[in-house]
């Protein structure tokens, strides 16, 4: 009896990377889904539609191998800080590395020709298949009869005729596919990843011009709160809302300065920086109090919790102080 195909697919949870399994499962192939974790994007939509395949599911951290792409990238941003040829390079090099140690035949992705305008050009994808290693067996069922045959159509795996010929940036038939498989619950097309976000892009790459390898609960941090760079070492985090404050709690180490308004809501702040950032503390204070539920002009003690000692800042409320020290 004829082996059963088996392929390995880059999984995302977004609708194309959705649509690319299942035209693979039509022809009889067993999928196993691979998703990546970094501190920019996570595996939550890939678990979601993998449970709706009826797929197993592999969620690989690759923050190790990740970051120094994000900090130097071979082929260059996007409009953000998105490295996104180097980051797909990286994706299908280790999907590569585990087609040929696990056995599986080919790779699948959902890469659509020209629906992105930095990534899938036919150029983006011809060198990211070339720089990874494994370019004859990507296979793009989406795109698959617009692009060169790959092994696993040469080798009659898969029957080339029932793929597609998807191009461009709108996704009509994507939506139409998806609905006549029944794929519901599929996340929009915009982003999953936070390099792709000017905001985060922004706080990230002042990060990096002032630290040179920051840890990764540094940018946890940067997903959460308001950031005020005070110096090159002290920068300020004050939380938008409960939820934040919550994770800024979490994420607060004994040596960083928390402050707050006790019995008064608003926000909890963190001081990061050396001990040095301690001169910092009554101005901290002052921006945490502009952002609290306070009355114009009128005194409050803002409670500081630095390491084993509690002691309190009074301070005298002053919106104007928002835009005194804009936000990074």
């Amino acid at each position: 009896m004829q082996k059963r195909p088996k392929a390995v697919a880059l999984l995302s949870g977004g609708l194309d990377s959705i649509l690319a399994i299942k035209l693979i499962q039509q022809q009889g192939i067993e999928v196993t889904a691979l998703s990546f974790v970094t501190p920019f994007f996570g595996s939550k939509h890939a678990q979601n539609a993998a449970r709706q395949l009826k797929v197993p599911l592999i969620v690989k951290d690759i923050t190790k191998e990740h970051f120094p792409l994000v900090k130097n990238p071979k082929f260059g941003y996007g409009k953000t800080m998105n490295p996104c040829i180097d980051c797909h390079s990286l994706m299908m090099k280790i999907a590569g590395d585990m087609m040929k140690k696990s056995g599986f035949d080919f790779i699948v992705t959902g890469e659509v020709l020209g629906e992105r305008p930095m990534s899938q050009n036919r150029k983006s994808l011809e060198v990211v298949a070339q720089h990874c290693g494994y370019a004859k067996y990507i296979l793009r069922p989406l795109s698959a009869k617009l692009l060169t045959p790959t092994e696993p159509e040469i080798q009659g795996l898969v029957d080339r005729n029932r793929l597609l010929d998807i191009q461009g940036r709108s996704r009509k038939i994507q939506i139409a596919l998806a609905k006549d498989f029944g794929v519901v619950g599929y996340p929009n097309p915009a982003g999953g990843c936070l390099l792709t976000d000017e905001g985060f892009s922004r706080k990230l790459k002042d990060l990096l011009r002032h630290r040179k390898n920051p840890h990764v609960r540094e940018l946890e941090l940067l997903k959460i709160g308001r950031h005020f760079r005070l110096n090159k070492n002290v920068k300020l985090i004050v939380g938008r809302n409960e939820k934040e404050n919550k994770r800024l709690r979490q994420l607060r180490l004994s040596k960083d300065a928390m402050l707050f308004l006790e019995n008064i809501p608003g926000p909890t702040a963190v001081l990061l920086g050396p001990k040095s950032a301690r001169t910092y503390l009554k101005l901290a204070a002052e921006i945490c109090a502009a952002y609290s539920d306070t009355k114009e002009d009128e005194q409050y003690p803002v409670v500081v919790q630095d390491e084993n000692k509690r002691y309190c800042f009074p301070v005298k409320v002053n919106r104007k102080s928002r835009s005194l020290y804009p936000t990074i």
